[in-house]
């Protein structure tokens, strides 16, 4: 028995460090020093996080619960094909209303294609399941808790992915929960932010969807319906990063990472869930030594739906405020938005938080943007929600209770999978 035993201990040991070097090789140190302005680098930025500089897209920007009626517009415009992806989705007002306009859609001999994440979306309820089902839709659901899925029921689909007729795409932070309908003006309302694109790009981001919706059914679409002939849509170069490489560090960790890197005047970034690694908060670090402004909006404590998150992101601010990173807390409502807005010319918008579980585990999407009008007014945004942030200060943040920061250290030991 004990030699039985013995056995055993050794394959556990086996699996663990088998676990822990696949792990690895999917968190390499990142480091980068480079003179070259950001817009002069474009092509690498695209390049080194897998994909492509694609020219001539328009871009607007959406916010809060105006986003639902513009995305319902165009759900209700299409013509051949609907394709929606989404990490979270709760039964409510917000939900039916968007079963009722995917349901219309089937039920006008449009294809309607939906990939849900199992584990966000198991709230959503059975009636519009059925209800879209039966119109005509076609329903997906991303690694579902069971034996078949058991060595990926930690990656989930948090991508949010809205493409018409391969024409027009939506990508952003909205989710489907009756928080993100209103203006964000009171508790309860989500502060988020969307793009409608218009142009080439959408033909990277419909190639996003697919990556999911075939792994998980196996049905290919191909065709002038989903992937026609590229229409420019404005002056806008845009790029995206979505690929995650077994055994390497994914597209997304790269893009942000090198971005910061590239900085020479100002880096300003919202994100619900910041929890940079080391080697984030040292280029961070760098970049003010550069004379970059690096500015930094997270959610308040009281206003984060996560409080075990925040916590987690607490353990580091105290090195970035030593560095000389401004941190404003959002203490209005939740503040859900992805953004990055660097040296006024680039910026970019997805789904990915700041932090190892988005980086290196979800299924994620962000895209880049050249164009000063749109990095502008994504730092208008933050100027206005400026207003409604407190500043931390280092000192001041340095004497916080010794309770507050044991529990920022026991929450960090949990960050890569929070």
């Amino acid at each position: 028995m004990v030699w039985i035993l013995g056995l055993l201990l050794a394959v556990i040991a086996l699996l663990g460090l088998a676990i822990w070097s696949i792990k690895r090789h999917k968190d390499p140190h990142l480091s980068l020093e480079t003179a070259l302005t950001i817009d002069r680098l474009i092509p690498s930025l695209s390049g080194i996080s897998l994909g492509m500089a694609i020219e001539g897209n328009a871009v607007e920007v959406a916010e809060n619960g105006a986003f639902f009626d513009r995305l319902l517009e165009d759900i209700a415009g299409a013509r051949h094909t609907v394709h929606f992806e989404t990490f979270l989705w709760k039964d409510g007002v917000l939900g039916r209303r968007m079963a009722g306009a995917f349901s219309a859609a089937a039920r006008a001999g449009i294809t309607v294609r939906l990939v849900l994440d199992a584990n966000g979306c198991k709230k959503m309820g059975k009636a519009v399941r059925e209800q879209m089902r039966a119109a005509g839709c076609k329903l997906a659901l991303y690694h579902p808790r069971n034996l078949r899925n058991l060595g990926v029921v930690l990656e989930r689909d948090h991508r949010k992915i809205c493409v018409v007729d391969g024409r027009i795409a939506w990508v952003g932070g909205h989710c489907i929960v009756d928080d993100w309908l209103g203006d964000a003006r009171r508790s309860g309302e989500v502060r988020d932010l969307s793009v409608r694109l218009r142009g080439p790009i959408v033909h990277a981001v419909q190639s996003a969807f697919s990556e999911n919706w075939v792994e998980v059914t196996g049905e290919l679409f191909v065709g002038d319906e989903v992937f026609p002939p590229s229409e420019r849509g404005g002056e806008v170069v845009a790029h995206l990063a979505s690929v995650k490489p077994e055994g390497s560090a994914p597209a997304v960790k790269i893009l942000h990472h090198t971005v910061i890197c590239c900085a020479k005047k100002r880096i300003w970034i919202q994100n619900p869930y910041f929890i940079p690694e080391p080697d984030a908060i040292d280029a961070f670090a760098q970049a003010v030594k550069r004379g970059v402004d690096v500015r930094i909006m997270v959610p308040s404590s009281g206003a984060s739906d996560m409080r075990m998150v925040q916590h987690a992101a607490h353990r580091n601010f105290q090195r970035l405020l030593d560095s000389g990173v401004r941190i404003f807390e959002y203490g209005r409502t939740l503040l859900h938005q992805k953004v990055m807005a660097v040296d006024g010319i680039w910026c970019a918008v997805g789904s990915s938080n700041f932090d190892d579980r988005s980086f290196e585990t979800n299924d994620e999407i962000t895209l880049g943007f050249l164009d000063p009008k749109l990095a502008r007014r994504l730092e208008e945004i933050f100027e206005a929600d400026r207003s409604h942030c407190v500043e931390l200060e280092a000192a001041r943040w340095s004497r916080r209770g010794m309770l507050h920061k044991l529990q920022d250290s026991a929450y960090y030991l949990f960050n890569e999978v929070l």
